[in-house]
């Protein structure tokens, strides 16, 4: 693995290890195609984001969720003139196109695609010089694949571009320092079926606003009653360098994810959720569900006494959940 930008601060501090300059981040997604002129009536009323006044060219993030406003997917969706692309971007594709098509009635003027194999490209350092605005996407000129912002997104067995292809690709541990760092819930540790997207800081992509879907009434009781019960938060278990006392290095076993978040009196604070150990000395990261009478805590206990001792922070891309009729978000 390449060395952190600053070795020291990394020491330190395992969240200000930044990626290599010049890399880039490439994700396995599936695409999902739905065409028609129902399709974003379709999308808005079984997905969180409000898509029905949607225009073509425009790029919105969503989440895929159950009935009772579980998560199932964190998707974008890209529109153009003759329906809707839906880029599964976490969680399972099969399983968002099933629920989709179950939904669907003869009436429905859409045409439900079968999932295709993709990956997200995402630049870091410097930003492609033919990036566009937030928000907007655009088809590739002269070979296959979508511009999102200043991401690619191209089939799977697509060549990469030459600037793409010039940036080195991360390694499968710096991706996933990567992802704990900014806080993105992958599956399945984070998206499943006992979670919803305001626990997982997903409030962006989620509308209050835009009248009946799937979902809507356990999502609006939970904003104007300040029901979120629990957050995403990163931590951080500092190995104890050989000689220096008696705990020495983390026991893998004792931050695996499922592991139970403690206080200082024994009360079930938590549950890890995601962990990766640290190359060195660093010891280990994740991420982890913290209940709501926990979260301004600064340090949690992992697993039984002795236990091990978590530093916890907040992830850089978590939204706060919206409180209160109306959705403002909480400070």
């Amino acid at each position: 693995m390449a060395p952190s930008p600053d070795p020291t601060a990394a020491a330190a501090d395992p969240w200000h290890w930044t990626p290599p300059q010049g890399s880039r981040w490439s994700r396995p997604v599936g695409l999902l195609r739905l065409d028609g002129p129902d399709t974003l009536r379709v999308l808005h009323g079984q997905t969180s984001q409000a898509l029905e006044g949607a225009r073509p060219g425009q790029w919105l993030g969503t989440c895929c969720i159950s009935p009772t406003a579980r998560l199932r997917a964190v998707a974008e969706v890209l529109v153009d003139d003759a329906g809707a692309w839906l880029v599964i971007v976490d969680g399972d594709p099969a399983a968002v196109r099933t629920a989709l098509d179950r939904v669907l009635f003869p009436a429905d003027k859409v045409r439900l695609g079968p999932v295709a194999a993709a990956v997200l490209h995402q630049p870091l350092g410097a930003p492609e010089p033919e990036a566009l605005p937030a928000g907007t996407w655009a088809p590739l000129e002269g070979s296959p694949g979508w511009r999102l912002g200043d991401a690619l997104l191209l089939p799977a067995e697509a060549p990469l571009p030459p600037a793409l292809a010039a940036r080195r690709p991360l390694e499968p541990l710096e991706a996933e320092r990567w992802r704990l760092r900014q806080g993105l819930p992958a599956a399945p540790g984070e998206i499943n079926e006992e979670v919803n997207p305001f626990e997982l800081g997903l409030a962006a992509r989620v509308s209050l606003s835009k009248g009946c879907y799937v979902g809507q009434e356990t999502l609006a009781k939970l904003a104007t009653y300040d029901g979120v019960k629990q957050q995403l938060r990163r931590w951080w278990a500092k190995a104890v360098p050989e000689g220096a006392g008696p705990e020495g290095a983390v026991p893998a076993d004792a931050v695996a994810a499922g592991t139970p978040l403690l206080d200082g009196a024994g009360g079930r604070a938590g549950l890890i959720t995601s962990s990766l150990e640290l190359p060195g000395d660093g010891g280990w990261i994740g991420l982890a569900l913290v209940r709501k009478a926990w979260l301004e805590e600064s340090q949690l206990m992992a697993g039984a006494a002795p236990g091990v001792a978590l530093s916890l922070s907040l992830p850089e891309a978590f939204q706060p959940p919206p409180v209160g009729p109306g959705g403002k978000a909480a400070s």
